[in-house]
């Protein structure tokens, strides 16, 4: 019987606990995703085995040829050697990554990461053989384990992981009701190109292979290829394991600096796609400004150079550039602050606004992202929008659409349905149709009324606040403003009587 989301989950949380007290909290993933990965395909390995011997009536030779393998695992490298091993087990779980990753170098160089499995003082052999008869429990073949649960129970121990190390997962995780938001609003099409070039753990890019499939298609056969990019080496590679567990084979998921040094390349100029969708690093400091005003790519095209401080709008400068000049469209995540500080950063919003290429801005509850209790909008471009549309841009103002929570607000999913609907209601208008603005949610904003402003996009100077339908009078706002100093006064009487009863004054 295949394992259930629950028992894998079990199993996951399980494994976690058994590092509490050797290891950091926020560096738990470095350790427990290559164990489970290299789990995963030691009983896959297994498994193609098994059914090549079937095959082939018994023939060992023929069961072992590469042909018959997803991966190859080389001799004395397979979980069982490994799970024999009574001393120096974490040489002998380094020895077997590298050597794995060697011998599948198109697909799994670098997989593992760089963690030190030989430090013995963190991860004594003891522990280490706990870890791995734990896993030793369950087997994770594809008939056990199918690619969607496995890669969900994964999803699951990264948001455990992001919930119990905030500080440093912001960077890293984001919450998976705005990633479905972002995706359904680019809404990636038959043979489209997707980019994401701060792509953590490759949660954007499992959305979209989520999203083909809820809507009945085999992302296989109607996606393009999937890119990412990633500075951290671990994260990069988890990113790896997250889309080979789910199912995913054509993807490029490249280590590095995006803004110093973009991984992605045609002809002499940056790499173009159809669909580019990132959540970056917040108002990040020290990413390159000094080699901006001369870069290479021509990203500074896109109104000059940020300031040294804040690399949010180096960002929209690198995603519009890398996407493609015919219908290519972008999602990106950035701080509110990004909406209208001034200086380097309004001259490179006024360039980006004249151009046309900013369709929408959507503010988002405070709270929902790891690591900042600050509140988040997203921007919306496209390259290519209608020519009655270039001239304007929508805002929804989404600040109170979030369930509170003790130390995380949460996006549900009927907020997120309010903002897509809200957005899918402006860009399905027709050429000779007027929006009609929603007090309180949505306005449309000529660029002459955002350039009277400065070309700031902070949405409560384009949302008016909604009308409740209550009107009050001068004299009843005086009538409230004296009962409100009469309770201060009461309040105040109070205080001074209890005061004085302690012998203290005011």
């Amino acid at each position: 019987m295949s394992l259930t989301l629950g028992e894998l989950e079990s199993y996951l949380a399980k494994a976690a606990d058994l590092l509490r007290g050797s290891i950091d909290q926020a560096d738990f993933k470095a350790y427990i995703f290559p164990l489970m990965f290299f789990k995963r395909i030691s009983d896959v390995y297994d498994e193609e085995y098994a059914r090549a011997l079937e095959e082939s009536g018994g023939d060992h030779t023929y069961a072992a040829f590469e042909e018959n393998h997803r991966f190859t695992i080389p001799e004395g490298c397979h979980w069982t050697d490994v799970r024999e091993r009574t001393e120096n087990v974490g040489e002998a779980l380094k020895t077997a990554f590298r050597r794995i990753e060697q011998a599948n170098q198109g697909t799994l160089y670098g997989i593992f990461g760089g963690a030190t499995w030989t430090n013995k003082d963190k991860l004594p052999d003891s522990k280490l053989i706990d870890l791995i008869e734990h896993f030793s429990t369950k087997t994770l073949s594809i008939s056990q384990a199918a690619p969607d649960v496995l890669g969900q129970a994964y999803e699951y121990l990264i948001k455990r992981f992001a919930d119990q190390s905030n500080k440093k997962a912001g960077e890293y995780y984001t919450p998976r009701e705005v990633v479905a938001l972002l995706v359904n609003i680019l809404e990636p099409r038959e043979g489209e190109t997707v980019y994401d070039p701060a792509c953590g753990t490759g949660g954007m890019l499992i959305e979209v292979i989520q999203h083909t499939k809820a809507r009945g298609r085999d992302p296989k056969t109607v996606l393009g290829k999937l890119y990412g990019q990633e500075k951290v080496l671990t994260t990069s590679a988890i990113a790896r394991m997250n889309l080979l567990l789910h199912g995913v084979e054509d993807f490029h998921i490249e280590r590095g600096d995006t803004l110093r040094d973009p991984a992605y390349f045609d002809h002499g100029r940056l790499a173009r796609f159809n669909c580019v969708i990132a959540n970056p690093p917040f108002s990040l400091k020290n990413w390159g400004h000094e080699q901006w005003a001369s870069d290479p790519w021509g990203r500074n095209e896109l109104g000059g150079v940020p300031p040294k401080g804040y690399a949010d709008w180096a960002w929209v400068q690198h995603m519009l550039t890398s996407a493609a000049p015919t219908g290519g469209r972008v999602a990106v995540v950035l701080p509110q602050g990004a909406l209208s500080r001034q200086g380097a950063e309004r001259r490179v919003r006024e360039h980006i606004l004249k151009a046309g290429f900013v369709e929408a801005v959507i503010g988002l509850a405070p709270n929902l992202f790891y690591g900042t209790s600050l509140a988040a909008c997203v921007l919306i471009l496209r390259r290519q929008r209608p020519a009655e549309r270039q001239n304007e841009v929508l805002f929804i103002n989404g600040k109170t659409l979030f369930k509170r929570g003790r130390s995380q607000n949460k996006l549900e999913p009927n907020h997120a349905e309010i903002l897509l609907k809200s957005y899918r209601q402006y860009t399905n208008l027709k050429a000779d149709q007027q929006y009609t603005d929603q007090p309180g949610l949505t306005a449309v904003a000529t660029l002459e009324n955002i350039k009277t402003n400065s070309w700031n996009l902070n949405i409560p100077l384009y949302v008016d606040p909604e009308d409740t339908g209550e009107q009050i009078t001068l004299e009843q706002a005086l009538a409230d403003l004296e009962t409100k100093h009469a309770r201060t006064r009461e309040t105040r009487a109070v205080l001074e009587a209890e005061l004085a009863k302690w012998g203290l004054g005011v």
